[in-house]
């Protein structure tokens, strides 16, 4: 077996297990929409509000997804709710057909000025009046919560909850009749209380089913990417499923590695560039940097120790966060374990080293300094810990996701989804063999990749564990 021993990890022939893709995809069923609605709902009256309005578009549309199963494709989206009254949703023009996913006793009300520039506006009422017959306004509820996708707080702003991030539209109507908006989003995201942050067991399968399909995606370009190829013909390998993207997917390499975000490219890929590639559908993130080469002997001069110096000690130190990472374990403990190894300026370590995933990639984060937030049953984290040298010695990374689940959790997974429990008895049984990660028997992995870390993509079966 080749093996090259350094320190407390090591390089050595690593055999993936293999999985059946899942076919039938799991779903949130009508009836737990309402119910997160009406959570919603007690939530917003424990804040002191008389209504909540949960805007959504294309890239910010969690929250309204999450309640109703709906999400704009082209358009904005609107969601009512005030006590006593049957939630409403507007839409635009190319959303009506769509929203027939919105759980039974949802009404959809089009209004046209959500739809595309130029379509026709003619067939709806002004939003003052929906917003008045939905029980908003002068006489009925005047202090609504408007969820966005971001809150703030006093380090962003003097008035957080005065900052709210909808359009100026809808923030400028409802005040025009004599409302007082403030932020809402924290009810679904905020660490600690959000709603969106602790899931059922539906939700954690939605997510599995997602993790694994990206997972294989990631192992199909990672086992057949060759120098000769672009960066699309290597973004080609992932196959894609059709499933929606949580972000947009990533393939770079050389000099255009250190862009991070960029679109694939028809740069031709060169033996031992540096290579960074994710990819990410609702629920999931699946994301691995490191060179395309086979081995050290690939890489420039001044970086051949890049296992000893960079992988090692990253790869060490994100095993003791899959060890460490459980129920009643805080974000903060997570985060001075990752300060305690990755400290050093070098690694450039600036991002919270850990975040909530859920439809969104990174709706919030529990993992930063000093963080009490207690992690429970039902939550879902990726770990996300990306070094960021700025240097030729360009990163390493493994994301992947796990949620966390009790016992009862663990069980009703097991009998009502057989084919997701055998894919995460596999993977831990696979960290803890091959890799010599034991995880906490709440902790479930949910990507076929999880701990999986080639540095040479040329070589994949060559990958770190515990030495």
């Amino acid at each position: 077996m080749r093996r090259a021993a350094l320190g407390t990890a090591e390089l050595a022939a690593v055999e993936l297990p293999a999985y059946d893709l899942p076919a039938e995809q799991p779903s949130v069923p009508p009836k737990t929409h309402l119910e997160r609605i009406a959570a919603a709902q007690r939530a917003a009256a424990e804040a002191g509000l008389d209504a909540l309005i949960v805007y959504a578009d294309r890239e910010h549309f969690a929250n309204l997804s999450y309640l109703t199963g709906y999400d704009p494709r082209f358009e904005e989206a609107l969601l009512i709710l005030v006590p006593g009254r049957p939630p409403v949703l507007l839409v635009g023009n190319e959303g009506q057909a769509y929203a027939k996913v919105a759980p039974p006793g949802v009404e959809v009300v089009l209004y046209q000025s959500l739809s595309l520039v130029s379509q026709d506006r003619s067939a709806s009422p002004p939003l003052d009046d929906l917003l008045r017959g939905a029980g908003i306004g002068r006489g009925a509820a005047t202090r609504p919560g408007v969820a966005g996708w971001k809150y703030f707080s006093p380090a962003d702003t003097a008035r957080p909850a005065e900052w709210i991030d909808a359009p100026a539209f809808l923030v400028d109507e409802l005040r025009a009749l004599g409302c007082r908006p403030v932020n809402a989003t924290g009810l679904f995201t905020e660490p600690g209380r959000g709603l969106r942050l602790v899931s059922d067991t539906d939700q954690i399968a939605c997510f599995e089913f997602a993790a694994t399909h990206g997972s294989e995606s990631m192992r199909r370009m990672l086992h057949g990417v060759r120098p000769g190829m672009t960066e699309l013909e290597a973004f080609s390998l992932y196959r894609p499923t059709g499933l929606p993207y949580s972000y947009h997917p990533v393939m770079l390499s050389g000099e255009r590695a250190a862009l991070g975000l960029a679109s694939p490219s028809g740069r031709v890929m060169r033996a031992g560039d540096p290579v960074s590639a994710s990819l990410g559908y609702w629920g999931s993130n699946i994301a691995r940097g490191g060179f395309l080469a086979e081995s050290a002997r690939d890489l420039p001069a001044a970086v051949s120790d890049y296992v000893e110096r960079l992988v090692a000690p990253y790869f060490a130190c994100a095993a003791e966060w899959y060890e460490t990472v459980g129920i009643g374990v805080t974000g903060g403990q997570l985060y001075d374990l990752v300060a305690r190894r990755l400290g050093d300026p070098f690694f450039g370590v600036h991002l919270n080293p850990g975040h909530f995933i859920h439809l969104d990639e990174w709706p919030s984060s529990p993992v930063y300094a000093g963080s009490d937030v207690v992690l429970r049953s039902g939550m879902a984290l990726q770990l996300d810990i990306i070094p960021a040298t700025g240097t030729a010695y360009h990163t390493t990374n493994i994301e992947d996701g796990v949620a966390l689940a009790d016992e009862a959790s663990r069980d009703d997974l097991a009998a009502r989804y057989p084919g997701l429990w055998q894919r995460v008895t596999t993977r831990r049984q696979f960290l803890a063999g091959a890799l010599g990660i034991a995880l906490r028997p709440e902790v479930l992995p949910l990507s076929d990749l999880a701990g999986y870390l080639p540095p040479f993509w040329l070589s994949p079966h060559l990958a770190m564990r515990r030495a």
